[in-house]
């Protein structure tokens, strides 16, 4: 199978996206500090790492598609979806939701194109499924560290009089 112009763009967007959320997760894993550090910096090398896998993966997935992947870093600048990371020192705090934002936004792209990409390939979508799946437990695990637990709108079960 020969990919589509339409095809080789929307995974080009994945891509790029993949490419810049490794690349402003290893800056927020240099620059952050405060409390919680160590954990957040682990965790940010999961998310890393993944990132990178993913991204190699889609971009050889083009390739067996005969698109041209494009990873430039002037070209991953140009186009990708994610906000610009902040310069200099983060608190902890404030990268926890910097990078929930950033994963986030490469999960909605991913989301916008997907459907589109299943019906010309589902193989590629099986990819994407994958690739959402992590990144919104990424999302999940890294927002819950400046969540406050939910107040419960459950009544206690009430039991009837005499009865133990």
């Amino acid at each position: 199978m020969k990919a589509s112009a339409e095809l080789g763009s929307n995974m080009q967007s994945v891509l790029v996206d993949l490419i810049e959320l490794h690349v402003q997760g290893k800056q927020a894993h240099w620059s952050i500090v405060g409390k919680n550090f160590r954990d957040l910096h682990l965790q940010l090398d999961e998310i890393i790492a993944d990132a990178r896998i993913f991204s190699d993966e889609l971009a050889e997935r083009m390739r067996a598609l005969d698109a041209l992947p494009d990873g430039r870093s002037e070209t991953v600048t140009k186009d990708t979806h994610l906000p610009k990371f902040p310069a200099g020192e983060v608190d902890t705090a404030d990268a926890v939701g910097l990078i929930t934002e950033r994963l986030d936004a490469t999960v909605g792209n991913i989301r916008a194109v997907h459907d589109a990409i299943d019906e010309e390939d589902p193989t590629s979508a099986d990819i994407l499924h994958g690739i959402i799946e992590k990144l919104e437990q990424y999302a999940w695990m890294v927002s819950a560290e400046n969540r406050s637990p939910r107040k419960s709108t459950a009544k206690a079960p009430t039991r009837p009089a005499g009865k133990a």
